[in-house]
């Protein structure tokens, strides 16, 4: 796998877990279109990086633990920075098309122009 591709997966895990701090595993690795065990490790890993914190939020011993997912205050700056890069990576990619385009539309163009004559 790609770097690019996790750099996304991250991206994508920061937006989910700020719109659903409470959002499982399960239905994150659902979301994302990525396996529980990568979505695991994914989670760990930022974690670790200090990126994210979790918090649990039963109290009660006989219960299901649940648990809320929070971005850390370097986890929002590390995820503006994955947002720029993502942006920046778009642009170019809409430039290198649109440059793509008007090279074929005006190849298209000389060439009916061409058969006119």
């Amino acid at each position: 796998m790609s770097e690019q591709h996790s750099k996304e997966e991250v991206l994508h895990i920061f937006r989910e877990i700020e719109g659903s701090p409470e959002i499982n595993q399960r239905i994150l690795s659902s979301k994302l279109g990525i396996s529980l065990g990568k979505t695991n490790y994914l989670l760990k890993e930022l974690i670790k990086k200090g990126l994210i914190k979790v918090r649990n939020f039963t109290s009660n011993p006989g219960k299901l633990k649940k648990i809320q997912y929070m971005l850390t205050k370097e986890g929002i700056e590390h995820r503006v920075q994955l947002t720029q890069h993502f942006l920046q990576r778009k642009e170019a990619e809409y430039n290198r098309i649109k440059s793509e385009w008007e090279k074929i539309n005006n190849n298209n163009h000389n060439n009916h122009d061409k058969k006119e004559a």
